[in-house]
């Protein structure tokens, strides 16, 4: 077979894997390949090369080879596990939620979870990364497939496969250990290197390089609130009994899918009151800061939190960072030399911190309005003076930034941390990212608010990641309550607003394949009509239909 390599035309035997290409070209790398691109196919470099092609490289700093890695580690994790203590001894590994570097892992069986374990575990998968031993894959047709997982109690899969369309399931195979995963996979042990296992709260944490950095392995990083956040979605999910996709699938086919929705509802509820109640119970408190990533829901909870402020006695008047944006000729270039609007400097922060010294001190403020049209700000007779049962509800991505509100008194500021932290995953093995969540609900309300195609809001989204890294996660743990906004069942109603529109992207422009992905990922689940969701849900933020102004 020819194969083509920037213009360069080699020839290999039959039988040759990708593997052997990317072993000629790895030097013109300063990062490991991962997977090849191959006739505008992304390929597993143990896959066999059947026809002549052109091939470009994907490497562990790009976005899709860096989750082969982690794949991978985790794999040789549980396959580690199992050599240790043995299937007998395992009732269930699950990988629970990533925090930053590392990924949680609870275990269920006749074991303890001490640092001990940890260390063998980690000194079992060097032995693996070592042994350098071939990951296979091996098609199954659905019949022998649902054989095999029940022969090793994967109840979690034959729960997902039950809804699976197609009539057979790819495997993987490490030394006698079969696992599922949904999305590629490195050749063999010996490509991942670096990881490292600790016991953390009652289970584990494999640590991880990061994206930036596939060949630094940085210390933990424990982010205690995120963490507890997510354990208790988890443990939310483990008590309404949908844990997994499959779960979720099964609730739908049962026609108890409203009583779901209204349950979820209910939760959140519950939990915006019981952070109303917190801010209430702070006497001097008169601004409530409220960041959060892109697609959180911002504008949603503030709204159903001013209810609940409302409801204790307050008076809440909302007020959006947006509408301190300097005019659009003094706003910040990124690299590129485009608008840099979620940097700091794209806010007038001494104009802010201005009006809310003087609204604190009793004065009458005249507010701005940004004009997004004309990129200036406005005055429209917006006046407001704060009275003793008047309280702020602030709602931007600088919120948690001190620098944002740094002349007014930390006793008078209630700071609320808000994500979509899904705690629902496709299986015990296959996470999935909260970032996949928030960019489905991009790209749903944007077609639907901008016009913006699932091309342009892909495009950008790297940029917003960035973004987001530097404004917002560095200071999530600033925040005095954090609030996880993300619904068990809305992945299943986003399903069908989502796939019209990544189905628009065609092969050939740079965004298909992270659109394939997510159609990929959108096919475990069973659709679920909107009609039934409330109107104050956050997911009618992004579905329509709100009843608050979004």
């Amino acid at each position: 077979m020819k194969v083509t390599v920037n213009g360069i035309v080699t020839e290999y035997a039959e039988g040759a894997v990708f593997e052997e290409v990317a072993a000629k070209h790895q030097e013109e790398y300063g990062n490991g390949i991962a997977l090849v691109i191959a006739n505008g196919k992304i390929q597993e470099l143990q896959k066999k090369i059947k026809e002549d092609c052109e091939v470009s490289f994907l490497t562990l700093k790009d976005p899709i080879g860096h989750r082969a890695y982690i794949r991978t580690a985790q794999m040789m994790f549980l396959k580690a596990i199992t050599d240790l203590v043995g299937r007998d001894s395992l009732e269930k590994v699950k990988v629970e939620f990533a925090v930053r570097n590392g990924y949680y892992c609870t275990v269920k069986g006749d074991l303890q979870v001490t640092e001990e374990l940890a260390e063998a575990i980690s000194k079992r998968m060097t032995e693996l990364s070592g042994q350098k031993l071939p990951i296979t894959k091996k098609y199954y047709p659905m019949e022998k497939c649902m054989r095999l997982i029940r022969k090793y109690g994967m109840k979690d899969k034959e729960r997902l496969f039950r809804y699976r369309r197609s009539s057979g399931v790819n495997l993987y195979c490490l030394d006698g250990f079969y696992d599922y995963y949904y999305g590629y996979m490195l050749p063999d042990t010996g490509y991942v290197k670096h990881f490292q296992v600790i016991a953390y709260d009652e289970g584990l944490m494999l640590v991880m390089p990061d994206e930036k950095t596939p060949f630094v392995l940085k210390p933990f990083n424990a982010q205690e609130k995120l963490f507890a956040t997510m354990k208790e979605a988890a443990q939310w999910s483990a008590h309404v009994g949908i844990e997994n996709v499959g779960g979720l699938n099964d609730v739908i086919c049962g026609n108890h899918m409203q009583e779901m929705i209204l349950l979820q509802e209910a939760e959140q509820e519950r939990r915006i009151g019981e952070i109303a109640k917190e801010v209430t119970g702070r006497g001097h408190v008169k601004f409530v800061m409220i960041a959060g990533p892109s697609s959180s829901g911002k504008t949603s909870f503030a709204n159903r939190l001013s209810i609940q402020l409302r409801a204790l006695g307050k008076v809440p008047h909302l007020i959006s960072l947006d509408d301190y944006f300097v005019n659009r000729e003094d706003t910040p270039l990124d690299e590129k030399g485009d608008y840099n609007f979620e940097c700091l400097g794209a806010i007038d922060v001494e104009l802010f911190n201005r009006d809310m010294l003087k609204l604190l001190g009793g004065e009458e403020v005249e507010l701005p309005l940004f004009n997004f049209k004309t990129g200036r700000r406005e005055y429209n007779g917006h006046r407001m003076q704060l009275r003793e049962e008047d309280i702020l509800v602030i709602e931007g991505i600088h919120g948690l930034n001190p620098k944002m509100s740094y002349s007014l008194p930390e006793d008078s500021k209630f700071k609320v941390y808000i994500s979509a932290l899904t705690s629902l995953n496709i299986d015990d093995h296959n996470r999935i990212p909260t970032t996949d969540g928030r960019l489905l609900r991009r790209i749903v309300r944007d077609a639907r608010t901008r016009g913006a195609s699932a091309k342009r809001t892909i495009q950008m989204w790297p940029s917003v990641r960035r973004g987001e890294e530097e404004n917002i996660f560095p200071f999530q743990e600033e925040a005095d309550m954090m609030f996880n906004s993300a619904l068990i069942y809305e992945l299943a109603v986003l399903k069908q607003y989502a796939e019209p529109l990544l189905f628009g992207i065609r092969e050939g422009e740079p965004e298909f394949y992270e659109a394939k992905r997510l159609l990929r990922f959108l096919n475990y689940f069973l659709g679920v009509d909107s009609a039934s969701i409330p109107n104050n849900s956050l997911c009618r933020e992004f579905v329509g239909g709100s009843c608050f102004k979004v």
